[in-house]
């Protein structure tokens, strides 16, 4: 009988957890961005830009900024479009995202990415890309609401 016990309040306390997993995820929610980046370098690459949040009708500007170390070469300029989510406010797009990239444009490209950040935003993310860059590199992207 005791073993029974046991077993129903480790099936009891197991369903409760699942039931805050799946409550804490049915409350995130999602967004869409558009942001614009400039990115140059050599060697050593630096990027920055602007954007805007739409998140429950309202509009939250963006500012970004980042860095990439690797084979970076020329000159770009991306204008992304998509979609943020897992988020519960707009604070949680803020923070740093990383990526392991591989690219070249010249005059004209397109660009797709899917990135996540320390709050679990996930940026899924394309666009078009113009300039002349050919790149290899690891790189962060830092956003903040502004």
């Amino acid at each position: 009988m005791r073993f029974s016990s046991g077993l129903r309040t480790s099936l009891i306390a197991l369903l409760a957890i699942a039931g805050i997993s799946l409550s804490s995820a049915a409350q995130a929610d999602s967004g869409t961005v558009s942001i614009r980046i400039f990115k140059a370098g050599f060697v050593i690459g630096g990027s920055g830009g602007s954007g805007v949040l739409v998140f429950h009708g309202k509009r939250y500007p963006l500012s970004i900024g980042g860095l990439s170390y690797g084979f970076t070469f020329g000159a770009s300029e991306t204008r992304f479009h998509g979609t943020v989510s897992n988020i519960r406010r707009p604070q949680d797009v803020a923070g740093v995202y990383g990526q392991a990239g591989l690219g070249a444009a010249a005059i004209r490209g397109a660009q797709g990415v899917v990135l996540t950040n320390q709050n679990g935003a996930v940026l899924s993310l394309t666009g078009a890309q113009t300039g002349i860059i050919v790149s290899a590199d690891l790189s962060g992207l830092a956003l903040s609401l502004k």
